[in-house]
């Protein structure tokens, strides 16, 4: 598994967007407005590749000196369950120490929490609902 870094409105970044469409939005049936990706202009975008093919993304948006938000999470259905999300969580979590910031956060799915407290994310306030489906927000101190 290889991990770039995406630059907005490439080739790739397009691809990234397809993936996430087709994972988080389309089932819920969402879209993406321009709006929306431009705000991702200045986030840092990571792709997981197995040679040339585009199997997982996520999204970091720093917030401030200390904090990330990881949004987007993404793995293509054909490589769920293999642990490609582990790794891009890992990646991930690497990049945003590197940058300086000790702490990630992120709306979790309820659906996905049980994945996300394995890797070490703790659940932060009540429940509540975005796009639709519930999430929490959950935590992590990047030591």
């Amino acid at each position: 598994m290889n991990f770039n870094l995406i630059i907005w409105g490439s080739k790739e970044y397009e691809e990234m967007v397809e993936l996430r469409h087709n994972i988080l939005r389309k089932p819920l049936g969402l879209h993406y407005s321009e709006d929306y990706l431009a705000e991702e202009k200045n986030d840092i975008l990571i792709g997981a590749y197995k040679k040339d093919q585009l199997l997982g993304c996520c999204i970091l948006r720093i917030v401030s000196d200390e904090v990330v938000q990881l949004k987007q999470m993404a793995v293509a259905v054909e490589a769920q369950y293999t642990g490609i999300g582990s790794q891009i969580i890992s990646f991930a979590e690497e990049t945003a120490r590197n940058i300086g910031h000790g702490r990630i956060f992120m709306h979790a799915r309820k659906i996905a929490v049980t994945f996300y407290q394995k890797l070490g994310y703790q659940i932060r306030g009540e429940e509540f609902e975005e796009v639709g489906l519930p999430h929490v927000l959950m935590t992590k101190e990047l030591l």
